[in-house]
């Protein structure tokens, strides 16, 4: 055997492997957002009332067929537990459609009633959407940092999402200032 055959490594020829240019991770087309323009847009909590109206006539159709079954003594399929799905579906119906609040304000608007809020001028900020309270009401949570490089100063600040109002602020020195020395 050469010298120019053992410095080559083996190669296997069978078929059953693929080349290795072949074998490439990729994302599913409608995950793909390569092609993508444009501003996000974050989804509309009026989209819960949706279901809230399948719960609520799930409710009335149950109570429906318990009402007209409830005096026939030998009925083994309707009982009682009719009566405790229609409550159950309604109920849940019901905070489904009064949690489906539908939003006025974008983060944009967040961000600049975060900006009346904290007093100085912003330069880095994140927009988060949450929720508060039973009903689920959308909350923008915005942390925002100061336009000097490094910030000096920085805030937190919750913008309600359905009509503008500043729920609750604080603005501090930025902590991280001491430490970029």
């Amino acid at each position: 055997m050469s010298d120019t055959d053992a410095s080559q490594p083996a190669t296997s020829s069978t078929s059953t492997e693929a080349p290795q240019d072949d074998l490439r991770d990729q994302l599913p087309e409608d995950l793909n957002a390569a092609g993508f323009v444009g501003p996000y847009q974050f989804p509309d909590n009026s989209r819960r009332r949706r279901p809230a109206v399948i719960y609520l006539v799930i409710a009335a159709i149950s109570l429906a067929v318990w009402l007209a079954n409830r005096g026939d003594d030998g009925s083994v399929l309707v009982n009682e537990g009719w009566l405790w799905a229609a409550i159950l579906f309604g109920c849940v119906g019901l905070l489904s459609f009064t949690s489906g609040w539908r939003m006025h304000v974008d983060e944009k608007q967040a961000l600049v009633a975060a900006q009346g809020a904290v007093g100085f001028a912003i330069g880095h900020a994140s927009a988060q959407q949450v929720w508060r309270g039973l009903r689920s009401r959308p909350t923008w949570r915005v942390l925002v940092y100061s336009a000097e490089n490094p910030p000096r100063q920085r805030g937190l600040v919750l913008v309600d999402a359905v009509d503008g109002t500043v729920i609750e602020h604080l603005a501090e020195v930025n902590p991280e200032d001491d430490w970029a020395e």
